[in-house]
């Protein structure tokens, strides 16, 4: 297995600029995996391949406005900064951050500081500075990778108080979008899911879970279908291919997840009445697969999933735990039954983790049907059902 296995050309005239309004107006390919078939539908359609009794698990995770364009002290020279996830083992008030950085050759030295104006990306010289980012130090095996230490600046205007670190990130940062989205300039919403909780943690958004309105949930649950959410907090590997020519190579960073005993419950039962999981989202299956735990004792008979061999083990809590699970062809499955996903970069761990729910053959069969029917590609593309 070689990592060009998950290669193909993307044309890109296909890479989505904008989500579809309304968001459930997507195009909807659907993948058997039992026989290859695959159907052209739209994404309100889902409702139609969802059973009674099915579990829906999505990842009701918040993207941060995490990107923060500032200048460095001293020189001016321009940075942007890319946070990741708070870092309360160094630093237990949470004002360091894990970021990557750029350029990385500017921001070296440790003490290095760079100034945030209000407005962020598009702020003039004459904005007040809001947020300053101190270089700590480097992140062991990460490009760009570096420890920031953020100190909110000034006075809140609109209540006289002194600004606080989250109110200064927000007052300088900006909703990250992903590089190959160059032409948006929409309402940053539309880059949240419908569903996604208040506070914010993530680096970027659980894309597949954009396609869903209030009102196509609500018809789901009154299907019969339960809808259950866990937490995974979205970080760096989304925004990393894999180089390594051999994918086994590749290092997964750890992200932050939560599995609680509601969705615990949830799959519970769902499996002892003989019906299915089904993900939203490759955060959502790396949470479900993450909480799973081989030779686990509960009182249940414990959980497996269609089309792979049974393990003994079983899903279990998992507050504020980290993963680092990599899928690729040869991994097995344990929870997950169906997934709802977008089309992936090529190359990426996104790739292999959908080669591996199904087989790579079918994978990139479906793309390329997919190219032949102009579907639109990536975070604000189309989806794809994969049972």
């Amino acid at each position: 297995m070689r990592t060009d296995d998950f290669d193909y050309p993307l044309p890109d005239e296909l890479i989505a600029q904008a989500p579809a309004e309304p968001r459930d107006s997507c195009r909807l390919l659907v993948l058997d995996r039992g026989d290859g078939h695959v159907e052209h539908k739209m994404f309100s359609d889902i409702i139609d391949y969802l059973e009674p009794g099915d579990l829906v698990v999505a990842n009701k995770t918040r993207v941060l406005p995490a990107r923060l364009v500032g200048k460095k002290r001293g020189t001016g020279g321009v940075c942007e900064t890319l946070l990741l996830r708070r870092r309360e083992d160094v630093d237990p008030l949470g004002h360091v951050w894990e970021c990557l950085v750029n350029p990385g050759k500017r921001l070296k030295q440790p003490g290095t500081v760079i100034e945030y104006r209000a407005g962020g990306l598009h702020a003039p010289d004459s904005a007040p500075v809001v947020l300053t980012g101190t270089i700590v130090d480097f992140v062991e095996s990460s490009k760009g990778g570096r420890l920031v230490r953020f100190d909110a600046q000034g006075i809140d205007p609109s209540t006289g108080a002194p600004r606080t670190l989250d109110e200064a990130i927000h007052a300088a940062g900006h909703v990250p979008l992903p590089p190959y989205i160059t032409k948006y300039e929409g309402d940053p919403e539309k880059y949240q899911t419908v569903y996604a909780m208040h506070e914010e943690h993530s680096a970027a958004a659980p894309t597949a879970g954009l396609h869903f309105t209030p009102e196509l949930i609500e018809r789901i649950e009154a299907k019969g279908v339960k809808w259950a959410c866990v937490e995974l907090e979205v970080g760096i590997d989304t925004f990393r291919l894999v180089t390594e020519d051999d994918p086994t190579q590749h290092v997964m960073h750890t992200e932050r997840y939560h599995v609680s005993q509601e969705v615990v419950d949830a799959v519970h039962a769902t499996k002892a009445a003989g019906h299915r999981v089904i993900a939203v989202g490759t955060t959502s299956v790396r949470s479900l697969e993450s909480a799973w735990q081989a030779g686990a004792s509960t009182d249940s008979c414990g959980v497996s999933a269609l089309r792979f061999s049974e393990e003994p083990g079983d899903i279990v809590v998992r507050e504020n735990a980290t993963t680092n699970l990599y899928l690729m062809p040869g991994s097995q499955f344990h929870v997950v039954d169906a997934m709802i996903t977008n089309f992936h970069v090529p190359r990426s761990t996104l790739m292999m983790l959908v080669s591996a729910f199904a087989t790579r053959e079918q994978i990139m069969g479906a793309y390329q049907a997919a190219i032949d029917e102009k579907y639109r590609f990536l975070s604000f593309g189309d989806a794809m059902f994969i049972h």
